[in-house]
């Protein structure tokens, strides 16, 4: 595999660092100077002028401002929206490429929890430096029947709102998905939004900082929430009851944190990344340098979404990739609810 090329798209920011010296990448000889590199990578999912290459670039020079020596850091741009380009090619990077970042978004971390064949990484071993989230809720027409299942409009089944089916089980409430394929990955909520206007679904999930008055503008109540950080309520919908609030003690665990790890998918916008065995000093520098990222306020058209900081980030990093034995009770859960089985 060649070098990591940005694409032409490519916006370069200005880091420093307090000691790029030592970002050494996993197995690189150490050294106060000499080591320093002359460019970063940070690989972000398009298209081309989306959010994720927009969050990458404040994302850098946030950092910039946590660190003293300069260095550039290139902003590349591969793939779609779902991020499973990005990560691939990440997760295949070398030493010979460079010091390299990633700017992952919970959809990739989705696909990988549910099997998909593209999916060929493995998040859970990169240390997190800083994100962004966003509410996420699931909202149902009042006045259901209660003698039929509720119609739940999904994008897919392979889809991280297939949650609320399993926390709507979790609950012992019948439900039926109504699977309403998007237009495509960034506007998930259009043909769900259309089949509730339309009386095809009972209620959806909806996503982002304008969830609960979207709800409202639908005609839905928003039932619960997502769990927040510690599966506390989240603090962007703080009226709405959390989903942890709701279950009973009785709840499956396994299949409890299968639907906290796709529900967190839902609401990690973006989550900034290092490699797999990334030395400790080295995480260290790049957490040191994110300190100031939860404190600012975020910019339209991020307005909205939360900025987490190293703690945050690497609880929900946790979240988001269960343990193998939940990840196989999410996956027999899709074959024998939604039929659902990974090509």
């Amino acid at each position: 595999m060649g070098p990591l090329r940005p694409t032409r798209r490519v916006a370069c920011r200005l880091l420093s660092a307090t000691a790029l010296a030592a970002l050494a990448w996993p197995g690189a000889a150490r050294s106060t100077t000499s080591l320093v590199p002359e460019a970063v990578t940070l690989l972000a999912p398009g298209p081309e002028g989306g959010m994720a290459e927009r969050l990458a670039t404040r994302a850098a020079a946030a950092l910039a401002r946590g660190l003293v020596r300069a260095a550039a850091l290139r902003v590349s741009v591969l793939g779609g929206a779902d991020g499973i380009t990005a990560a691939n090619r990440f997760a295949s990077s070398t030493l010979r490429d460079g010091p390299v970042l990633l700017m992952l978004p919970g959809l990739a971390v989705q696909a990988q929890l549910v099997g998909d064949p593209r999916a060929r990484y493995e998040p859970r071993h990169w240390p997190g430096i800083c994100g962004s989230v966003q509410p996420s809720l699931l909202a149902l027409r009042p006045g259901a029947p209660l003698n039929a299942p509720l119609r739940v409009a999904l994008p897919s089944a392979a889809a991280p709102e297939a949650a609320a089916l399993l926390a709507l089980d979790l609950l012992g409430r019948a439900n039926a998905p109504v699977f309403c394929p998007p237009p495509d990955a960034s506007r998930r909520h259009v043909a769900t939004e259309a089949a509730v206007q339309q009386g095809v679904a009972d209620g959806l999930v909806l996503s982002g900082t304008r969830a609960e008055a979207r709800a409202a503008e639908l005609g839905l109540i928003p039932v619960f929430a997502f769990d927040g950080a510690g599966h506390a309520r989240d603090p962007a919908l703080p009226n709405v009851p959390a989903l942890g609030e709701l279950l009973p003690e009785t709840a499956q665990p396994d299949l409890l944190a299968a639907t906290r790890a796709a529900a967190a998918a839902l609401r990690a916008r973006a989550l900034l990344v290092l490699p797999a065995l990334t030395s400790a000093d080295v995480v260290a520098l790049w957490r040191g340098a994110a300190r100031t990222w939860p404190e600012e306020a975020p910019e339209a058209p991020e307005a909205g979404t939360r900025r987490i900081g190293p703690g945050e980030t690497t609880l929900l990093l946790g979240t988001l990739c269960p343990p193998p034995d939940v990840a196989l009770a999410y996956r027999l859960w899709l074959l024998r609810r939604l039929n659902y089985r990974s090509s």
